[in-house]
């Protein structure tokens, strides 16, 4: 991988990690485009430039994470603040769970990058659909119960796998629990928080162990560089779209891209 590369890879994770398209999927098919194969540092930068997007979270909600972490400090006074805080400690659980248990069968997934990529842009492209054909979108995030919550985790499973759209699913969880589009997107990032500081952080470990990490290095600086600053203008892009619009313009692009990928690798 050069660095050129690096950087481009970085856009590329700014621009897909929140708009609900699968910028794991994205990765992954410029990955095989760039001619870089599959192995254990790809998959390591795979993981590690994402938390330059988990930068661009930080740096967009910096004011609402900074309440919820105090309001969760001082546990014993009730407050929204405090219920939401609550409410994404339970989203978290189920992904934490599964990206823990399954972490060697997740990494094996991306051994074939193509077709996981086709597969899940296919999923995306059926959830995004339905989250809009099938439900009310009328609830307000104050209206979250713990159910809601478990429900948005349960969905969030799903991006543990290559491909799968982290935002889609569960921006698309929110939906089906009733919740307007802004609402569910503003959920779904927040919650996305600790799961990709915990398998940042964790892979963080492995890339620390690796023998060529002086060489590895400047190409994760660079690619985090790059998707940290892209990242926060997709968030503001995206939250602004989403009160006007709907989803299925997205839908339709996963549909497409998945079909034709699926179709170059069979």
């Amino acid at each position: 991988m050069t660095l050129l590369q690096s950087i481009l890879l970085g856009i590329i994770q700014g621009l897909t990690e929140f708009i609900p398209v699968s910028s794991t999927a994205h990765l992954l098919i410029a990955q095989n485009l760039f001619g870089i194969p599959a192995s254990d540092a790809m998959f390591s930068f795979l993981v590690i430039v994402q938390l330059g997007t988990l930068v661009s979270l930080f740096a967009f909600y910096w004011k609402d994470l900074l309440a919820i972490a105090r309001a969760l400090i001082d546990f014993r006074r009730s407050s929204p603040e405090r219920d939401l805080g609550i409410y994404i400690i339970i989203a978290t659980i189920p992904a934490l769970l599964v990206g823990y248990l399954l972490k060697d069968v997740i990494e094996t997934l991306f051994k074939t990058p193509l077709l996981q990529a086709s597969i899940r842009l296919l999923s995306a492209a059926v959830l995004l659909t339905l989250a809009e054909w099938l439900t009310k979108k009328n609830r307000q995030l104050d209206s979250m119960t713990w159910f809601d919550a478990l429900i948005v985790g349960v969905f969030q499973i799903l991006s543990a796998f290559p491909g799968a759209s982290r935002s889609g699913t569960t921006i698309s969880g929110g939906m089906f629990r009733g919740f307007d589009r802004p609402s569910a997107a503003r959920f779904a990032f927040l919650m996305s928080v600790p799961v990709m500081l915990v398998a940042g952080g964790y892979e963080m470990l492995d890339v620390l162990k690796m023998p060529d990490l002086g060489e590895f290095l400047p190409l994760l600086a660079v690619g985090f560089i790059a998707a940290a600053f892209v990242g926060w203008f997709a968030i503001r892009w995206l939250i602004d779209y989403l009160s006007k619009r709907s989803l299925y313009v997205f839908a339709i692009y996963c549909a497409v891209v998945g079909t034709i990928i699926f179709f170059l690798t069979t």
